[in-house]
């Protein structure tokens, strides 16, 4: 069964929507901040795992315009980015960056180690760890061939979706507890006065049409700034997402034309931007957690399963006793350890639903929502392939 493009848009809504209800009635995906497509998205894909197993019927989906909700969500969160923000993240944004290195060494030896009690090969361990898991999908299915054709591991395709997807969601359920225990571990609060960076609350002010129609004229223009810097950049044979130009393209509009034209209305920091920035980041997440083919992983079950665990457990422990404490031990700490859970195990956006959840709940964080974004998005990419072909040197 083949879905079009609005039957996907409609079914995705229909699964936040399934989010949202459930979190409101399970205490324990409410205390623990669970975001809502993480929610909905997991029923989701195991209903259609069902229907795959009962009927042998798989169900696909047109997925063209989750890239393109990418792309705006990530253009928002740079419209939000002051520079006065990124300075005072400065100080943070190095400590996390050269934590975040660290831990691809941890997590791949972490990955290695496993493979010594189990029947995988040892090049299973880093695929299954920074390969896939701090790479994500895309990582893993571009050095797929490297594993099959320079250590014949025929099944890496397989072996990497699956941790990879396993990753997405493991990493969406550990970032809301983890700020959870540290804020109320600490007694921790908001300091900020901003409104949220993604998603808003009843109490802040009314949204009107004018106000969506500038959001919405300044994304465009920020979204083609980062379309022509993503050529100029490719033309070097730099390969970047395209999202991560069209995310500086908002960074330069900010932090350029409110200087200029200083009465000009702006949506930094105004419900209207973050408002769109929850919407695309929802239907993105859900659009992706329900098309998991969770039965393509059956066969790699149990060795996985172990790898996977290692890499939780891992994650726990860095996050809580190293990222937070490094970090400053503050609110903002909580926040980006909640997020780093998410990027280390997931992806960037499962980085920032987390910490939106978290942040609805107790408070705005903006230095957050910079520089987590910025090392997920750009740092890690470029790190963890110098880091990758290292450790295949040493196996091989």
């Amino acid at each position: 069964m083949e879905l079009d493009a609005r039957q996907t848009l409609v079914l995705a809504v229909l699964v936040l929507f399934l989010g949202r209800f459930l979190n409101k009635k399970i205490n324990f995906l409410q205390k623990y901040n669970i975001p809502e497509p993480v929610t909905g998205g997991i029923i989701a894909s195991l209903f259609f795992s069902a229907i795959y197993f009962i009927f042998d019927r798989s169900v696909d989906f047109s997925l063209g315009q989750r890239d393109q909700l990418l792309i705006v969500f990530f253009t928002c969160v740079g419209l939000s980015a002051k520079f006065s923000t990124l300075l005072q993240g400065g100080k943070a944004l190095i400590t996390l960056l050269i934590l975040a290195v660290g831990y691809l060494f941890l997590q791949n030896f972490t990955g290695v180690a496993v493979t010594l009690v189990t029947d995988l090969a040892p090049p299973v361990g880093v695929l299954g760890s920074s390969v896939s898991l701090s790479g994500g999908h895309g990582t893993a299915i571009a050095w797929a061939p490297t594993f099959v054709s320079d250590f014949g591991i025929d099944n890496a395709m397989e072996i990497g979706i699956a941790c990879a997807t396993f990753g997405l969601v493991l990493g969406g359920l550990c970032g809301g507890p983890i700020a959870n225990y540290l804020i109320k571990r600490h007694n921790l609060s908001s300091n900020c006065q901003e409104n949220l960076s993604v998603g808003v609350n009843d109490e802040q002010e009314k949204i009107t049409v004018h106000s969506i129609y500038t959001v919405l004229l300044v994304l465009c223009i920020a979204i083609g700034i980062g379309i022509n810097l993503h050529q100029v950049i490719d033309s070097f044979g730099i390969k970047l997402p395209i999202f991560v130009p069209c995310l500086f393209g908002g960074i330069i509009l900010t932090n350029t034309v409110p200087l200029v034209w200083k009465q000009l209305p702006w949506p930094s920091g105004t419900p209207s931007l973050a408002l769109i920035s929850d919407f695309c980041l929802g239907l993105f997440l859900a659009m992706s957690l329900m098309s998991l083919q969770l039965w393509t992983l059956i066969d790699l079950a149990m060795p996985i399963l172990l790898l996977l665990a290692a890499q939780v457990i891992m994650v726990l422990f860095f996050t809580i006793f190293v990222v937070f404490r490094a970090l400053g031990k503050n609110y903002d700490a909580a926040i980006m350890a909640s997020g780093y859970a998410g990027l280390a195990l997931g992806a960037t956006p499962t980085a920032i639903a987390n910490m939106t959840a978290v942040t609805k709940k107790y408070g705005a964080s903006p230095q957050a929502f910079i520089v987590v974004p910025l090392i997920g998005a750009f740092f890690i990419d470029i790190s963890n392939a110098f880091i990758i072909q290292l450790f295949l040197g040493w196996l091989s």
